[in-house]
């Protein structure tokens, strides 16, 4: 198992609890961490204790996978454009889950690499509950009161209008979406120091888009040999590869745009990235591996 024991002293750490327990208490989905229960008490020196336990997922977070110098143990092998792919798949299922399917709508609130968790079968979970919101919650609450949360969740993932105190919604939720899709396809994070004076990851994908995604794309997903040499406009992609590359990219673009309202939905994303699946990448990628 997994014990996430809550810092009590920090500010909002009660609020944070309960959010979690009653966000994960009656959820059940194959791309959320499952949690096992939930501990409330005193420990040995008196003190209150309250933690969460979860399930265990040996193969760490996406964060590690994408950016291995955070990691303090064993070296782990990069992700192929198949397993990235899935992974998107798997996060996307998720939060349509969470925004669609759910007695009531769940908005995640800190989407991003850290809080993706892969098991055995490198199967994403999403995790981290932290800060979640039920949407029936925020529509019944003081609109000052409901968007104190917009100064939280995390720099580069959090959307622009929760920094101006708009209300969260799963308009957020799809930026943070966004930004991990083309975090997931670039290897940069979105606090990357080149992203200053103005420019972000979302600028900085669709100023090479379409026509120079080698620019962009993570190098560990071109230089698949030592020979291999990167290309300009291509080249070095398939025709099959580079209109899946398109696709996807365009999806990161289509879901980062900084109008909440212009946001794909996630319902067209799931759509979108299945047939991406089905029609551009399923087998070639793997194909392309040997």
């Amino acid at each position: 198992v997994a014990i996430k024991v809550l810092n009590l002293a920090r500010k909002g750490a009660h609020k944070s609890f309960i959010a979690e327990c009653n966000a994960l208490k009656n959820i059940r989905h194959r791309n959320l961490v499952q949690i096992l229960t939930c501990c409330s008490g005193t420990d040995y020196k008196g003190q209150e204790f309250k933690a969460l336990i979860f399930e265990y997922l040996k193969n760490g977070s996406l964060e590690q996978w994408l950016h291995p110098e955070t990691l303090t143990a064993r070296h782990m092998r990069t992700l192929n454009l198949d397993q990235r792919l899935n992974i998107m798949i798997d996060v996307a299922s998720a939060l349509h889950y969470l925004h669609n399917e759910c007695e009531q709508s769940i908005i995640h609130c800190d989407l991003k690499p850290s809080n993706v968790l892969l098991d055995d079968d490198m199967v994403a979970h999403v995790s981290d509950f932290g800060i979640a919101r039920l949407l029936s919650t925020i529509k019944t609450t003081p609109s000052k009161q409901a968007s104190t949360i917009g100064i939280k969740g995390t720099i580069g993932y959090s959307p622009p209008e929760y920094g101006l105190g708009s209300e969260v919604s799963t308009n957020g939720d799809m930026y943070s979406f966004g930004i991990l899709v083309l975090e997931i396809l670039t290897g940069r994070r979105p606090t990357d120091e080149i992203f200053e004076d103005g420019q972000n990851l979302h600028n900085f994908v669709k100023n090479s888009f379409p026509d120079n995604l080698l620019q962009i794309l993570d190098p560990s997903l071109v230089l698949k040999h030592e020979e291999a040499t990167v290309e300009e406009n291509n080249q070095n992609l398939t025709p099959t590869v580079e209109k899946g590359l398109v696709s996807l990219f365009k999806i990161g673009l289509a879901c980062s745009v900084e109008s909440p309202k212009e946001r794909m939905s996630m319902v067209d994303v799931t759509r979108e990235l299945s047939k991406i699946r089905k029609h551009f990448l399923a087998g070639n990628i793997t194909e392309s591996e040997k």
